[in-house]
């Protein structure tokens, strides 16, 4: 069994869900320890509780510590089964980050599967259910992974209630990625989407994105949706010839419109700057369908905690080579 400390790196729920996905595909067991011992609630939430027993229940794993608070688990997977899946979380806890613990896993079943997931859709610190659907699932789709997405709900922080389904289909053949360039920008669109509250939040996000992004008019998108409670988000996406990034800011309580259409632009423009092609979150969700599949080659920014702990957790399983290299000047390269 090998003995994963999830106090490493940035200490959060990553080594965690990496560690679960990993021990699936190779059929590996873990002990994870000090599980979230990072974060000012240590240990498991709802969402990662959600996680192991949606693991637990596609591969027919012995578990131990699968209870809220918990700060060691073990897993023993068994083999991996395709069907379909209910998860819910419980809470507004984000659903995306359930489906990503699952999804590799049943790429590798022999047969489709369907997954159903409830609860958050749109969360701060967790990619939301656009981002999946614009940018991680068109990148992977490059290395022959394939997967139908569709919203049903919108679920926001603290209410949740949202729902999306999944229909994931059996990887038949892998080939390496290669996101060196990102090529001419084919198009551009900024979707303020709300939630119970007043009109003019949405209008004034986008005004600033107009006035201070000097996106036109043409690019700009406008979403009052249904949820079970009040929610907010802001995405900024760019459409590129190779690959497709996603900036996202959740609006809070007491923050203003202004000030999350600026945290956006900002975001947009860093991401900009400099010749890469695959963004800082985007960048450490590519690693395992790299890791799992015959490798490959992208530029990025500077390296986040979260890109240089899945490396770590990475490494621990798997005899694999990553090279993590400063090509030039805030040019990051990474190769499988």
């Amino acid at each position: 069994m090998i003995v994963i400390d999830g106090s490493l790196g940035e200490g959060g729920g990553q080594i965690f869900r990496t560690s679960l996905t990993l021990a699936m595909c190779l059929g590996k067991s873990v002990r994870i320890q000090n599980i979230r011992a990072g974060r000012s609630k240590p240990g498991l939430l709802r969402q990662h509780l959600t996680c192991l027993r949606a693991a637990q229940m596609i591969c027919d794993a012995e578990i131990t510590g699968d209870e809220l608070g918990s700060r060691e688990v073990t897993f023993r997977p068994g083999m991996i089964k395709a069907g379909e899946y209910r998860f819910s979380v419980g809470s507004a806890g984000s659903t995306s980050l359930v489906f990503q613990t699952v999804y590799m896993p049943l790429l590798f079943a022999k047969e489709v599967s369907e997954i159903y997931l409830e609860g958050g859709t749109h969360n701060g610190f967790a990619p939301s259910f656009d981002f999946i659907a614009e940018c991680f699932l068109p990148a992977i789709a490059q290395m022959g992974y394939r997967a139908d997405v569709e919203l049903q709900r919108y679920g926001f922080y603290p209410a949740g209630g949202g729902a999306w389904r999944v229909r994931i289909y059996p990887v038949q053949k892998t080939t390496r990625l290669n996101l060196v360039e990102r090529g001419r920008e084919v198009s551009r669109l900024a979707v303020a989407t709300s939630a119970c509250l007043p009109e003019h939040i949405t209008e004034r996000e986008l005004d600033q994105v107009r006035r201070i992004g000097l996106w036109p008019a043409s690019t700009l998108k406008q979403q009052l949706v249904r949820s079970q409670g009040p929610g907010n988000i802001l995405s900024l996406r760019l459409c590129s010839e190779n690959v497709s990034e996603v900036v996202e800011v959740v609006g809070e309580h007491g923050v203003s419109a202004e000030r999350v259409a600026k945290k956006a632009i900002r975001e947009v423009k860093r991401y900009l700057k400099v010749d890469v092609s695959v963004g800082e979150y985007l960048a450490d969700q590519l690693l395992l369908p790299m890791v799992l599949g015959v490798g490959g080659i992208f530029r990025t920014l500077k390296p986040s905690q979260h890109l240089l702990t899945n490396i770590s957790i990475i490494s621990q399983l798997m005899n694999i080579d990553i090279q993590l290299s400063e090509i030039e000047k805030g040019v990051w390269e990474v190769c499988v």
